[in-house]
């Protein structure tokens, strides 16, 4: 399976009374299609996974599947710190024909190595599609660790990690120990860095406002044209850590709003983003001619 080179991590957009706006997502899944994503991550972390619903969630995999109807893959966030529940989850959003699925790392309960490869391991045999799993040790407080992603490699349809534990020295390992797995940057800021030592792409937030540009970036450094890259990197640098100024998703969520694309605000414990944030994005989005 190829998920492609930029996938976007979505938001889930709610309305005023923080009910799941199915609308506004569909919306959102074609205006990212047109602005560069191979591929959409549905309630991944970005998407408040935490604080939805199997039934949202499951129409929220239905509706991405209709409309984006072959145009990009759709990788269903089932993961979550119960192996038992990810599988249900899991083996139900494959019935409804994802295209793979995203696992993070068990977050609170901090299983070893070993629980973690019996963990993806029992997920990713329970069924038949494409898996990527989701190191990011600061959300989980456990790290996978390149010996385990090694191991974790040899199940047939574990395919990707998404790595975002912002260590380039263990995903250059990584890349040694498991050449056949797919790496993806899981922080925008990384991408180019991390294209260098070995990433086939990123699974972006940024992506939501400049997907067309990070993909320019990616394509640039696959041609060689290493300058041409560094040049975007660099023009969106700004915007890559502003996107994390406070914790995702509350500045992509605003930000959305900002240049127009209504998303609405988040679900509790995650509030609105406040006036200094608001005023980092206005900087920003202005420089960038988003605004």
């Amino acid at each position: 399976m190829d998920f492609g080179r930029v996938i976007t991590a979505m938001v889930t957009p709610f309305d005023e009374d923080l009910k799941v706006d199915y609308k506004a997502f569909e919306n959102l899944v074609d205006y990212l299609i047109e602005n560069g994503s191979d591929a959409l991550v549905v309630t991944g972390t970005t998407g408040e996974s935490p604080t939805l619903t199997d039934e949202e969630k499951l129409t929220l995999y239905r509706l991405a599947k209709e409309v984006a109807n072959n145009r990009a893959a759709i990788i269903a966030g089932t993961g979550s710190y119960d192996t038992r529940h990810s599988i249900e989850l899991s083996l139900k959003a494959q019935e409804i024909g994802v295209d793979g699925l995203l696992l993070v790392s068990p977050y609170y309960n901090k299983p070893t190595q070993e629980g973690l490869y019996q963990h993806f391991k029992m997920i990713a045999e329970s069924v038949d599609i494409p898996v990527m799993l989701y190191d990011v040790p600061g959300r989980t407080a456990v790290t996978i660790e390149p010996e385990t992603l090694m191991r974790l490699s040899e199940v047939k349809n574990v395919v990707a990690v998404k790595d975002a534990g912002g260590n380039l020295d263990k995903t250059s390992k990584t890349v040694a120990l498991a050449p056949q797995l797919q790496v993806y940057s899981g922080d925008d800021s990384l991408t180019l860095p991390m294209l260098a030592i070995g990433a086939k792409g990123v699974v972006s937030v940024a992506s939501h406002l400049v997907g067309k540009r990070i993909k320019e970036m990616i394509q640039a450094f696959e041609k060689g044209e290493v300058d041409k890259a560094r040049k975007i990197h660099l023009e969106l640098f700004e915007l890559f850590k502003a996107l994390f100024v406070v914790a995702n998703p509350i500045p992509v969520k605003e930000a959305l709003n900002m240049i127009g694309i209504k998303v609405g605000g988040l679900r509790p414990p995650l509030l609105a983003a406040d006036e200094k944030t608001r005023e980092i994005l206005r900087k920003v989005l202005s420089e960038l001619g988003l605004l």
